[in-house]
């Protein structure tokens, strides 16, 4: 089973359509016996949080965000969980909005310092 998601900062690996989670975004993980649940903001993103279940590599989570226009929105997300062969965490999800028409896949992978890529945190 890959190892928990617990104080992992995450990224997506690319961006995804305006008012949505993208390279910006930065997710902020925590997880204690089988209890899943993250903050995210950055992009068009002012503010997000998730909040879910994980059973072995397997994710299930709802999600709500307010767009830094002041859109609010909310969805479903599995994810599967999966280890890179450097050590870090990969989430690859299959999401779908509740509030609005639309559905889609993604990819967020943890940030390391050594990464090179920025390390904006996210406010709890």
């Amino acid at each position: 089973m890959p190892r928990s998601l617990d104080g992992l900062l995450m990224a997506p690996v690319q961006d995804q359509d305006p008012g949505q989670v993208g390279s910006a975004t930065r997710f902020r993980y925590h997880e204690s016996e089988g209890q899943v649940w993250a903050t995210y903001q950055g992009g068009d993103i002012a503010r997000g949080y998730l909040v879910g279940t994980r059973e072995e590599d397997r994710v299930d989570f709802r999600y709500v965000q307010l767009t830094v226009d002041g859109a609010t929105a909310s969805g479903h997300c599995l994810s599967r969980i999966v280890e890179l062969p450097d050590g870090r965490v990969r989430l690859e999800e299959t999401w779908q909005w509740e509030s609005r028409p639309g559905s889609g896949t993604s990819v967020v992978e943890e940030i390391r310092p050594e990464s090179g890529r920025p390390m904006s945190m996210v406010r709890e």
